[in-house]
């Protein structure tokens, strides 16, 4: 199992814009990928989205954000589960 932390903190003025494309249009194209497992999305008061999907193999790529919506670029970074 790998698991994928996606984030991007957006504008202020445009942060309804970008969760809505995050759970609109990134989400369901995640969903669609083979190896796709499940996807959970976040948000927080200083305008950043988290999205943690779990894959049973590589992950896919989120989307392009469309122009205008991330105040700073978004990262990514892939985990694997520890057993306790």
């Amino acid at each position: 199992m790998m698991v994928r932390m996606w984030e991007v903190r957006g504008y202020p003025r445009t942060f309804e814009a970008l969760l809505h494309w995050v759970c609109d249009v990134a989400v369901p194209a995640l969903r669609h990928e083979l190896n796709h497992v499940s996807t959970e999305v976040f948000s927080s008061t200083d305008h950043r989205v988290v999205v943690i999907s779990r894959w049973h193999g590589a992950p896919a790529s989120m989307p392009d954000i469309p122009a205008g919506l991330e105040a700073r670029s978004a990262h990514a970074w892939d985990f694997t589960p520890v057993d306790l």
